[in-house]
């Protein structure tokens, strides 16, 4: 059994040329010999986001604080908020973006441990 505080889980920036203003904590996962799962947190600074991207996997996401919005496929952009869900399919392009200029979008994104 692990129990953890997210206020103890370090914090890592990522960077890269698609992204801004991102971090991301993962209190359970592949360290903590998880055997199925993994839970990370990113924040979104505000006005940052994810990269615009797919992957092979699925992923459920929670919105732990904040407001924000979801890009699609398309383009079209699905607002997000505290305690909303969200389900992302395999290949399914999407975008994490933080529409604040002065609150961090927060949230969980669990996904099988091979793709943390």
């Amino acid at each position: 059994m692990i129990i953890r505080s997210l206020k103890k889980v370090p914090r890592e920036r990522l960077h890269g040329e698609e992204m801004r203003g991102v971090s991301r904590q993962v209190p359970v996962g592949k360290a903590e010999k998880s055997p199925n799962f993994s839970f990370r947190v990113f924040t979104l600074e505000p006005g940052g986001h994810s990269p615009f991207h797919s992957h092979a996997s699925e992923h459920v996401n929670y919105i732990i604080s904040g407001k924000g919005a979801l890009k699609d496929e398309k383009g079209e952009l699905h607002p997000l908020s505290a305690g909303d869900f969200c389900l992302v399919d395999p290949y399914e392009k999407h975008q994490y973006r933080n529409l604040s200029e002065t609150e961090a979008l927060v949230f969980i994104c669990a996904v099988m441990k091979q793709y943390e």
